[in-house]
């Protein structure tokens, strides 16, 4: 999900033929017709084990898997296709730092649309380059988001190019709206969703096609602890906006208008969740679904595993809803999620500097079952006798109690364990 930290302080003209912004169940299922073929449909799936942990039947809609790895791509793309002729042919201008740029991009090239996003300066390489290479004209300025979007409105101004918002536009709510559409029709049981929130674009299209469709059901929104901006408009409440999360995707400052008028209606809580649960979320969905999601796309599945009284027996879904996340923060993701279950084991072991004794140790640890992440020596230290050194290792066990094996074996095989310890989850 895309998060702008502010609204455009200066919106551009509107295209000829922009719908008012007023937004109905026919509107998303006029945009379900009008992008069906070019963006996937994407599996709604009911997760076993996911639902024992939770204790509610859990249903996850696979949003990660669109091309661009975000549901960003059907609101962009309805938008695309509801612009005049005219308008396409000038192009289209947006702001955007991650998958609202892709998806914009994306479908613009395929179309045939000239597109412009205009990014801040310091956005990724990666996430440039990937914008780029979709046939955008990329223009890197601002130091955050909200003066990029100054500058999208002002070259959108002065080149007559239609404004392409991240979420507070009827075509772009219509469209994330489908994902509701294939949902219910893919697990016409459901009872309750959980929609991760940021400006609101999802949740709001999703809430107007499932309330048609099924009246009853109970929608709740998620977002960051750190940035409550719906709750804080929709409570009058005054939460701080502002640090630093996994889940920027929904890390929004500002949320839409537009937006939060159908929130209001429709949705029955804005629940907040803390970064570690968001972190267990993508490990968890890494580790038994085998699919990789970003921390917006975690949200929902954070929300839920984290309030087992409020979704007990309940049938609940929610939208993974995208997987661009950076490689090495997904590794550093998993590996403190190992530290936080207690399988990850810290050894320091005093030894003599002589060739065979790391085998005989390795040796040790394998037949105990543990698996050696790291090693190092350590022959430097002045207050120990020339031949002797410090092994260190970083050993993967199965959990707290594996080890404490490890531990007895390496001190039962005759090592003397200068230290020992289970790595804490905030080392």
């Amino acid at each position: 999900m895309d998060a702008p930290t502010q609204a455009p302080q200066q919106a551009p003209t509107p295209a000829p033929g922009q719908p008012p912004g007023q937004v109905t169940a026919h509107d998303v299922r006029a945009a379900a017709a009008r992008i069906q073929g070019a963006v996937e449909h994407t599996p709604t799936l009911h997760s076993r084990t996911l639902s024992a942990l939770a204790g509610c039947d859990v249903i996850l809609k696979f949003e990660n898997l669109q091309y661009t790895s975000s549901f960003k791509e059907r609101g962009a793309l309805n938008c695309l296709l509801s612009l005049p002729e005219a308008a396409r042919r000038r192009g289209v201008v947006a702001m955007s730092a991650g998958n609202h740029a892709q998806a914009v991009a994306y479908h613009g090239g395929r179309l045939g649309v000239p597109v412009t996003i205009v990014m801040p300066e310091g956005t990724p390489f990666n996430k440039v380059k990937h914008t780029r290479d979709f046939g955008a004209r990329v223009v890197l300025e601002g130091a955050t988001l909200s003066e990029s979007a100054v500058r999208a409105a002002q070259i959108g101004e002065q080149e007559g190019l239609a404004f392409v918002h991240p979420y507070d536009d009827p075509r772009v709510i219509a469209g994330q709206g489908t994902v509701a559409l294939e949902l219910l029709a893919a697990a016409p049981d459901v009872d309750t969703l959980v929609v991760p929130v940021g400006g609101g674009g999802l949740i709001s299209g999703m809430a107007i096609a499932a309330c048609e469709l099924r009246p009853d059901l109970r929608i709740y929104g998620v977002e960051t602890q750190y940035y409550p901006s719906m709750r804080n408009v929709l409570r009058g409440e005054h939460r701080p906006c502002s640090g630093q999360t996994i889940a920027e995707g929904i890390a929004v400052k500002q949320p839409g208008e537009l937006t939060r008028a159908i929130i209001q209606r429709h949705v029955r809580d804005l629940l907040l969740v803390p970064e570690q649960q968001i972190e267990g979320a993508i490990a968890a969905l890494a580790q038994i679904e085998k699919t990789v999601v970003e921390g917006a796309g975690a949200a929902g599945l954070a929300a839920i595993l984290a309030n087992p009284e409020l979704f007990r027996g309940r049938r609940v879904a929610t939208v993974l809803s995208g997987g661009n996340i950076d490689m090495r923060l997904l590794a550093n993701v998993l590996m403190r999620e190992m530290a936080r279950e207690g399988r990850l084991l810290s050894v320091l072991i005093a030894i003599e500097d002589r060739p065979g004794l790391l085998a005989r140790i390795s040796t040790v640890v394998g037949e105990a079952g543990g698996n050696i992440l790291e090693v190092s020596h350590n022959r430097m230290q002045t207050d120990m006798p020339a031949k002797s050194a410090d092994l260190g290792l970083l050993v993967e066990a199965r959990d707290a109690a594996h080890a404490d094996e490890i531990r007895a074996r390496l001190t039962g095989a005759g090592f003397t364990l200068k230290s020992a310890a289970v790595v804490p989850a905030n080392a």
